[in-house]
Order: C-alpha cells, then structure tokens, then sequence
C-alpha cells in the first residue's frame, strides 16, 4: 500500500521573510492529517535542501513522494534540473551541478505553476489596487525569462497564457509582457506606448516571491517610463496553498 507525502520544493533565499512566506504556503495545504507535508530549498537554506526533504518523508515511512516544484514557469532551468535529480527525467537538458539523489520512494512529479486559472487570480489580486479604469488600462507582465535554447520560448509561453487570462478576469484594454532574460523591457514599453496611446500601463512581476529582481532590477529597468508597478510577488497568497492542494489532489483522488 503506498503511502504519500508532499514535498514542496522553491529555490531558497538568504531572506528570512522569502523562507518564512514559503513555509506558510506550505503550512496552509489542506491534505488527510496522515499525509505529512515538508517544505524544502534547491540551494542556500542549510539543512533543509532537496535531500534534506527527502530523508524525512522517508524516515516518516512514506513510500510515494508527490513532488511540487514552487517554481513559476517550465522555463527555469531550475525545473528542468531538479526533474533529473529526482529522476523523473533521465537526463537535464542543460548543464548542472545536481546529481540524481539516493531515495527509495517514489515521486510523482506535478509540474511548476506556469499557467494555471487560480495563479492567473493570485496575479489579478495583487494588481487590482492599483487598477482605476481597466478600460484604459494594459496589463504589463514581467517574468525572469531564459537565455537557454528551448526554455525562452517556455517562459514566453507562460507570460502570455497568463497575461490572457488576467486581462480578461480584470476587464483590460490590452496585455503584453516581457522577459528580463533576454532584456525586453524597454522595447515592449516602446511598442505599448505606440499601441496603446494615452493608456495606463499596470507593470507586474511574476515571481514566486519579492526580492532583487522585483525591487530592483525590473524598476531600474523600468526607470524612464510611467508605470504603475508595486514589486509584489505570488507569495504571500492563501491561493498559493490551494494551487499546491490542486497539484497533490490529482495523485491523492
């Protein structure tokens, strides 16, 4: 008889607050109290990496792993490692330090959030404050992006899905977006502005937390335009919890 557990995997942060947020997502998950759920970190959370996670499901007597990568989009090659690490591929599609890890249990891998309805409401409640007439307003989503053959076109395939979808839960005139790898930002903003004249731009990061690619690196890049832009992350978002939920339900019904 298998028995499962969930291991919540994000890429890690020296932030205290980042860790702590994503902890309370992974607390927030609603499963049988017989599931035991564990939060765990790619990289710089000491202690608490993939391995870590893995070793205690298994010291739990789990049997079945359900593998959720916090990640925004298939894009990150982040994704693509941890797939072979965990060996649900057999081979990364780029370079890697990762190596397959030792586990008996089995996973089931769920895939990142990409574009997903209940993130596409995550997106919209964090933007709808600073929304005044959607009418004339275009959203602007802004993701990390890909240098890498194959995973730029991924990520330019999540930013648009997802754009389609909070355009037409917020009622926008327009939606457009662009990646910070390759830098798109001023170029898109060029070609809104001549689009879209005298339309308000409503500029949103799709990152999983705040950090400094949402306070800084998207606002310098950003600086010269009129924007309205407020640097939050997916995280913190009771929806968050429910998309993980989502994601372990489908092996657990």
């Amino acid at each position: 008889m298998a028995i499962f557990g969930l291991l919540i995997i994000s890429h890690g942060s020296r932030s205290p607050e980042w860790v702590r947020q994503v902890d309370e997502a992974a607390a927030g998950v609603r499963l049988p109290d017989d599931i035991p759920v564990v939060s765990c970190f790619l990289e710089i959370v000491d202690g608490r990496l993939i391995s870590d996670g893995i070793r205690e499901l298994e010291d739990k007597g789990v049997t079945d792993i359900i593998a959720v990568p916090l990640f925004v989009s298939a894009g990150s090659t982040h994704v693509d490692e941890i797939a072979y690490s965990l060996g649900v591929v057999p081979s990364p599609s780029t370079e890697t330090e990762l190596k397959p890890l030792p586990m008996k249990a089995r996973i089931h891998w769920t895939g990142p959030v990409d574009d997903d309805p209940i993130v596409a409401q995550i997106i919209y409640d964090k933007i709808e404050p600073m929304s005044q007439v959607p009418s004339e307003e275009i959203l602007f989503l802004i993701g990390h992006g890909s240098g890498e053959p194959g995973f730029y076109e991924k990520w330019r395939g999540t930013l648009e899905r997802l754009a389609g979808r909070v355009r037409l839960l917020g009622g926008f005139a327009g939606a457009e977006t662009a990646t910070l790898l390759p830098d798109e930002l001023g170029t898109r903003l060029a070609e809104i502005t001549r689009h879209y004249p005298g339309k308000a731009v409503l500029a949103a990061p799709l990152f999983m937390g705040e950090g400094f690619f949402t306070q800084t690196v998207i606002p310098s890049r950003m600086k010269g335009w009129v924007c309205r832009y407020n640097g939050e992350g997916m995280l913190p978002h009771p929806l968050v919890s429910r998309w993980i939920e989502e994601k372990a339900g489908y092996f657990l019904n």
